[in-house]
């Protein structure tokens, strides 16, 4: 069943690789839109979750875990890239010979800059609307922000490798479906599955955090704090596309393509 979407992943690769090879700057906008799309996710999550937040209810995680799903249809549908999906579509491809490597640890570069200079633009874009400064709007972000900042190093590996695993299945289980309702259904299942679970998203941390950074924040917020997170959540997220999904999948599908070729 998987093999379909597997040629879906192949395509999607090739199809990134040529906006790259076309105009550079074209691909780097297009990270910046997958960046700025969560940016938009990051805002409806967090204002939902902050009316339960401040009446101390328990329904503020769920909440925020359910609207953020609006991220990942803006991404899917809007033509954005977004790095820790490429890493299991750019793995793939070099496994199936469609890509060569150094060209994918180009455009994992290139994305991963892209993103997030896409989550600085937003945040700007964010603090000059003087929407999010108030404490009454934003203390439910900020204070996630800060647990996501206390965890540990080894902590943030891991949940960022089980995180990764799940997003990019959200992008890749919807390529079996034919109906867009279902499609968009598996898609926010999946990072509802992802948010409430409290796993680490190296993208949607950095635009969490960049909007954390200009508004009035606690003094553990820092730059410093943000890379003790980002460093070793993104290299997770590396781990869960690259090998949970890219090399997974080439591997338990591979004897199937040698017996077709052989029949052929």
């Amino acid at each position: 069943m998987e093999a379909e979407g597997l040629r879906q992943v192949e395509k999607y690769a090739l199809k990134k690789q040529r906006v790259y090879q076309k105009d550079w700057k074209m691909y780097i906008l297009r990270a910046m839109l997958a960046s700025m799309f969560i940016g938009f996710g990051v805002i409806v999550a967090f204002k939902t979750g902050n009316y339960f937040y401040i009446a101390d209810s328990p329904a503020a995680y769920p909440m925020a875990a359910l609207t953020f799903g609006a991220a990942i249809i803006l991404i899917a549908y809007g033509g954005a890239d977004l790095f820790t999906g490429n890493t299991f579509y750019f793995t793939y491809a070099a496994l199936k010979k469609k890509m060569e490597w150094r060209t994918v640890y180009k455009l994992w570069g290139l994305t991963y800059a892209g993103n997030l200079l896409g989550a600085l633009v937003f945040a700007f874009l964010i603090d000059v609307t003087n929407l999010y400064a108030s404490p009454s709007v934003n203390s439910f972000l900020l204070n996630v922000v800060e647990h996501k900042l206390d965890a540990t190093i080894v902590e943030l590996f891991f949940r960022a490798i089980l995180c990764n695993w799940l997003v990019c299945l959200a992008f890749f289980v919807p390529m079996f479906m034919k109906e867009n309702g279902a499609k968009l259904f598996a898609m926010v299942l999946f990072v509802f599955c992802f948010f409430i679970s409290g796993y680490e998203h190296s993208i949607a941390n950095m635009c969490t955090f960049a909007i954390a950074l200009v508004l009035d924040h606690s003094e553990t917020i820092t730059v410093g704090a943000v890379l003790h997170n980002l460093i070793p959540v993104t290299i997770g997220n590396m781990v869960g596309g690259v090998f949970m999904m890219g090399y997974f999948y080439y591997y338990i599908n591979k004897p199937f393509e040698d017996e077709e070729e052989i029949q052929h």
